[in-house]
């Protein structure tokens, strides 16, 4: 009774949701300027790389990173230089990233086009075909042997881009996932290689508060594994695609439902 008043309670929300707004408030803009799905996967990449802290700041980084880039983004990497293109990131800092760090990512990203063609193909050479953190943790082994051999003085800020299932929950990359698998609302559904039920959500506080009160988790930590657990609780209300609710939850979590209450009087569940 309760996943069936749960599951009618989130689709009355999905349903009225407006992602068009949504799209003005949300770091998925920025790949939404562009057609080509090369591009569109490498700005979505960076996007969600910085995707974190103040939306007003780090949407101030991201455009200043597209203006220097110019033209394609996907050609630009293609004939990435460290020597030549570095430069281009001077002055460029955010938070935990140094531009070395910036650069890093570039030089990274540059790797993986050069090497796999398509974003897409490197992360499905790294995916084990069952659990989409395989793809997360061979994306991230690739990009810290790839800075370990080159020239770049890479900190902190650069392995905070590439994240670890082993020690957090990924939000950023499942958040881009999600953009690239889902072929609905908003996202954009380049990626065919992979599922929509095989993403993760990406778990945030509002989020792992949110599936506590409903109940789509037992656990404290807000981590990979609860990442697993809200996913596979919304795996029985959509099998196909449970990610589908992400949007209207987040937003939820950000207005405060389920900051005070406890499941009894959620206004989901009447």
């Amino acid at each position: 009774m309760h996943l069936k008043r749960l599951k009618q309670g989130l689709d009355r929300l999905y349903e009225s949701f407006d992602f068009m707004e949504r799209l003005l408030n949300d770091p998925i803009e920025f790949p939404h300027r562009y057609s080509k799905a090369e591009d569109i996967e490498v700005v979505g990449f960076i996007s969600a790389c910085l995707a974190y802290g103040r939306i007003d700041l780090f949407r101030r980084v991201i455009e200043e990173i597209l203006k220097r880039i110019k033209g394609s983004p996907s050609d630009f990497l293609r004939e990435f230089s460290l020597k030549k293109d570095t430069s281009l990131f001077k002055g460029i800092r955010y938070r935990f990233q140094s531009e070395d760090d910036i650069a890093g990512l570039f030089f990274v990203l540059s790797e993986l086009l050069r090497e796999y063609g398509r974003l897409e193909e490197g992360f499905y050479h790294f995916f084990d075909g069952r659990e989409i953190s395989s793809a997360i943790t061979g994306i991230r082994d690739y990009a810290v042997k790839k800075i370990e051999v080159s020239d770049i003085e890479a900190g902190q800020g650069f392995f905070f881009l590439f994240p670890s299932p082993k020690t957090g929950a990924c939000k950023r990359m499942n958040l881009f996932l999600r953009w690239m698998v889902r072929d609905r609302d908003i996202d954009f559904g380049i990626w065919k290689r992979f599922r929509k039920d095989q993403l993760v959500i990406p778990l945030d506080t509002h989020i792992a508060r949110i599936g506590q009160c409903l109940g789509l988790t037992k656990r404290k930590t807000a981590d990979y594994r609860m990442a697993l657990e809200i996913t596979g609780s919304l795996k029985l209300l959509d099998p196909e695609d449970p990610l589908k609710y992400d949007f209207a939850l987040c937003h939820q979590g950000v207005i405060g439902l389920c900051k005070s209450c406890k499941g009894k009087d959620c206004p989901l569940l009447n």
